[in-house]
């Protein structure tokens, strides 16, 4: 029996939701379509109706997860003046919560060093993601020129990805949770 279009696009939507968190979590190259397909709880031969490649699932996976976490970012500013808001995407950020639940967080925290092998498709979707990451803290940064905000939105970023990676790497909690501590502190003396 075969499924409706409506239904057909759901599973898409599924595949690429299970696999945008099986790619943070894991890795691209740990997930293979196997896994994911298994994850989504659908047969690894399914798979070819809804993708024409590996890389495809990629792509639109890595654009769901850029988009979950500007979205989660963006709530977390919503009614605050500028510099609260600064603080608060800040804090969302360097949150224990995405240190430890990686596969919500930020796709260039989770995989960062993997995304530049991926396809060229990919990699506008990472420029995209980064773009308006920065773009997203600048327009927090008040009193400086357009140009300079965007520069600082690009150390920021720099400093907040680093940040949540170290902490990951710490094996200690307490050290885990100064290094995000100090992050944010470090960030927010320096805007």
């Amino acid at each position: 029996m075969r499924k409706s279009r409506k239904e057909a696009a759901e599973t898409h939507e599924h595949i690429v939701e299970v696999a945008s968190q099986e790619f943070r979590a894991k890795g691209i190259e740990e997930s293979g379509l196997a896994e994911v397909m298994k994850a989504a709880g659908l047969t690894h031969g399914g798979f070819y109706r809804h993708f024409g490649s590996k890389d495809q699932l990629v792509t639109e996976a890595i654009g769901r997860a850029f988009e979950q976490v500007l979205g989660r970012l963006r709530s977390s500013i919503r009614g605050k003046r500028r510099h609260a808001a600064l603080a608060a995407l800040i804090r969302q950020y360097l949150s224990a919560d995405l240190r430890d639940n990686v596969e919500r967080s930020c796709p260039l925290s989770a995989i960062g060093t993997e995304l530049r092998r991926t396809s060229l498709g990919t990699g506008k979707v990472v420029l995209t993601g980064i773009g308006k990451l920065s773009s997203l803290i600048a327009q927090q940064i008040t009193g400086v020129p357009r140009r300079q905000a965007k520069t600082r939105a690009h150390g920021i970023v720099a400093a907040m990805v680093g940040g949540i990676v170290l902490s990951r790497l710490a094996r200690n909690t307490l050290l885990a949770d100064r290094i995000l501590r100090d992050t944010r502190e470090f960030i927010l003396r320096s805007t």
